[in-house]
């Protein structure tokens, strides 16, 4: 039985291994649009602390989804903060299954490629 967690030990480095070397190399052709998303992230976020930091409250605009979906209010306020950080947490590992898993169907520098284009592109509009 050693043997055989052995063998599975040393297959799984291997895969690592072999999907480091490839992401790796994707990454040194992708880097500049993922600096360039994580630099626009960062921008954003100052941009949005100093809006909020300007800000003064007015009245409430009302529409449909504040009559569907009332407003949790601080004593509950980690429920929103706990659904955000479990999908994005989830998320986060998901993109990096393929390093222990055989099912290859994505790139990992790919995928924050496309999410931090997405991230910008709708931050912009």
């Amino acid at each position: 039985m050693t043997l055989y967690i052995g063998r599975e030990a040393s297959k799984l480095w291997k895969r690592i291994c072999a999907e480091t070397s490839t992401e790796i190399n994707l990454l040194l052709d992708n880097w500049k649009y993922i600096l360039a998303g994580v630099i626009f992230q960062y921008i954003h976020g100052l941009a949005a602390r100093g809006v909020h930091y300007l800000h003064r409250p007015g009245p409430t605009l009302q529409d449909l989804g504040f009559f569907l979906l009332p407003e949790l209010g601080q004593d509950k306020a980690y429920i929103s903060e706990t659904v955000f950080s479990f999908v994005f947490l989830s998320f986060f590992l998901w993109t990096f299954h393929p390093f222990v898993f055989k099912v290859k169907k994505f790139y990992t520098v790919l995928i924050w490629c496309r999410v931090l284009a997405f991230l910008v592109a709708s931050q912009t509009l």
